[in-house]
């Protein structure tokens, strides 16, 4: 009697044992599917962008291409090439990642400061620029409350390209159209890339409240600068 009662002790700490080693490798799975990490630098060092508020588009994860980043080259057009490497934050920032960063400049003949701007941007402004069809960048975000939330970015467009918004490697719009900056009145070719716009709603998603990701997916022809992408809270 003692003996049996014994094994049927043994057993169910054996299936315990065996439970609770299950439940813990399905949520270190859970844990260990994404390896990018947050963003930080001398001068931003804040953690995860918050929601509500302004996704910094410049402020793309660690983690290197195909974890948090995919771009179709290996060369960063802006840092280290338009802006020629001088020790500088904004010229030398992300030098050696291939996601393609330059930043606003105000300037005389005008560059981001034109008459032609819809919206106007900041000065010395960093922005994920030079985009094409099929890259994308991802971004740790803490979501501070539960909620349905409107959707704006500040943005330059040259040929009407469509951007996809994924919530932890999922889907959550559908195809968004980004339209074009482009102004004939402009005789500067170079500049149509520089034609600032702001929209408030260009999408309206589901978050829930905790760490999240949010990647930004270039869907059709690209040629658009994002500044930032902004969270508004809607219910």
């Amino acid at each position: 009697m003692k003996i049996a009662l014994v094994k049927i002790l043994l057993r169910f700490c054996l299936t315990s044992a065996s439970l609770m080693f299950i439940n813990t490798s399905d949520a270190q799975n859970q844990t260990s599917k994404y390896w990018g990490k947050v963003y930080y630098d001398s001068q931003y060092n804040n953690g995860p962008q918050t929601i509500p508020g302004k996704l910094q588009c410049e402020y793309y994860d660690f983690g290197g291409e195909g974890i948090a980043f995919h771009d179709l080259d290996s060369i960063n057009s802006g840092s280290g090439r338009l802006n020629k490497p001088d020790g500088t934050y904004l010229n030398d920032f992300r030098i050696n990642e291939p996601v393609d960063i330059s930043y606003t400049k105000f300037r005389d003949p005008p560059i981001d400061n034109s008459d032609y701007n819809l919206s106007e941007p900041q000065k010395d402004q960093l922005y994920v620029g030079w985009t094409k069809a099929g890259e994308w960048t991802k971004y740790t975000v803490m979501v501070e409350q539960t909620g349905h939330y409107q959707i704006g970015l500040m943005f330059t467009s040259n040929k009407n390209g469509v951007i996809r918004l994924a919530v932890n490697d999922k889907f959550a719009t559908g195809p968004i159209t980004i339209p074009s900056t482009f102004t004939a009145a402009d005789t500067v070719p170079w500049r149509q890339w520089h034609h600032w716009n702001y929209l408030d709603n260009i999408a309206k998603i589901h978050l829930e409240k905790g760490i999240q990701t949010i990647t930004i997916h270039t869907v059709e022809i690209g040629d658009m600068n994002y500044d930032f992408l902004n969270f508004k809270q809607v219910d």
